[in-house]
Order: C-alpha cells, then sequence, then structure tokens
C-alpha cells in the first residue's frame, strides 16, 4: 500500500506516446476541474516556444538533475530519448496531502517506479487512433527533422506494447469525446468507497448510528 495516510486524493498516472494528444487532454481536464493538477515534472530538455519554465516543467541542466537523482528527491526518473525527466516527490506528497488529486505525465519506466510506492495509483493510457493519424499530429508540429519524426514513431510503438500495465485505456481520436472519457475516469475514482469512507465519515456514522 502507499504510505500516505487515508485521504481523499488520487494519484493519477497517464503516460501516451509522443503525438498522442495527451498534454492537450490534461491541460483541457484541470481547465474545468478545480481539484486535480497536474505535477510539473523537472527535465534537462531545451524549453520549447511557448513553454514556461516552472509551469511546463522546471527545466534544469544534467548536473543539476543527476545532484537530485543522488539526492534521492525523485518519486521517479527516467531517461526519454536524449533526455531525463523526473517527478519530486516532495512536491507530490504536498499536493496530496492538500486533498488535490494529482496527475503525473509520465512514461511507463516512470509508472513502474510510482507503482512501487503507491500502489494505489490510478493508471491511465492514451493512444491514437491510427499510426497514420500518429503520423500527421507529429509532422504537423513542424518542430522536428524526418529523422527525429521515424525515431518518435518507433519509440511510439515501443511505448504503446505498455499498455496492458494500465488500468484504463483512452483512444483520442475526437478530442471531446477522449476528454469526457477522462472526466469520467477521475469522477468513477472519486465515488468509490475507500475515499468516500474517509470524506463521508460523519455521514456514515449518523446514518448507522
Amino acid at each position: 500500500m502507499s504510505d500516505i495516510p487515508a485521504r481523499t486524493s488520487t494519484l493519477y498516472i497517464v503516460s501516451a506516446p509522443s503525438g498522442a494528444g495527451k498534454t492537450s487532454l490534461l491541460k483541457a481536464l484541470v481547465a474545468t476541474d478545480e481539484r486535480i493538477q497536474v505535477s510539473v515534472s523537472h527535465t534537462t530538455r531545451p524549453m520549447r516556444p511557448g513553454e514556461v519554465d516552472g509551469v511546463d516543467y522546471h527545466f534544469v541542466d544534467r548536473e543539476s538533475f543527476m545532484g537530485m537523482v543522488e539526492r534521492g528527491e525523485f518519486l521517479e526518473h527516467a531517461q526519454v530519448f536524449d533526455n531525463f525527466y523526473g517527478t519530486s516527490e516532495a512536491a507530490i506528497r504536498e499536493q496530496l496531502g492538500r486533498g488535490l488529486d494529482v496527475v503525473l505525465e509520465i512514461d511507463w519506466q516512470g509508472a513502474r517506479q510510482v507503482r512501487r510506492r503507491f500502489d494505489d495509483a490510478v493508471s491511465i493510457f492514451i493512444l491514437p487512433p491510427s499510426p497514420e493519424a500518429l503520423r500527421q499530429r507529429l509532422t504537423g508540429r513542424g518542430q522536428d527533422s524526418d529523422e527525429v519524426i521515424e525515431r518518435r514513431m518507433r519509440d511510439a510503438r515501443s511505448e504503446m506494447s505498455h499498455y496492458p500495465e494500465y488500468d484504463y485505456l483512452i483512444i483520442n481520436d475526437l478530442f471531446d469525446e477522449a476528454l469526457e472519457q477522462l472526466h469520467a475516469v477521475v469522477e468513477a475514482q472519486r465515488l468509490r468507497e475507500p475515499l468516500q469512507a474517509v470524506k463521508l465519515e460523519a455521514k456514515l456514522k449518523a446514518l448507522l448510528a
């Protein structure tokens, strides 16, 4: 079990291949639900146009990142392509302790690490509707060379092969439909007995008195 005391919040793991639309879905989710937040990870990759340090990621150099690894500050960390990503354990525990649902936007490697510490985490894998749609989305960004896109396609197939390790699968074909399904998972989780028993403790005692 997780080593966090009984709480009314949930830790979510959301994974997807690059280009599946995971980030856009999560931004739309948190924009309409103030009780859930996406964890801001640390990364060594360069900042992309339009990104903001501390909002999209905490951008750090490789030396600083490795120092955090050595001090055991990450709940999970992994190398993706040529860069490193990690999640601050202290930040996650602080958010959960305040009763917020927290989303970790991580890959399957990080998901395995998190499950070892939080076996009650709820995991969701987001898939593209087809290989053709995935390639079109990657190409449409206009940020990567053909060589990089081909590597991302190969890595996407490898990433998607880990879908059986997740609790829920969502196909992001029609954005609004995928977002509705994501909301459904969150709402269903909030109604599960262990969480409701903590939240409704006083009412349950009164009903059973």
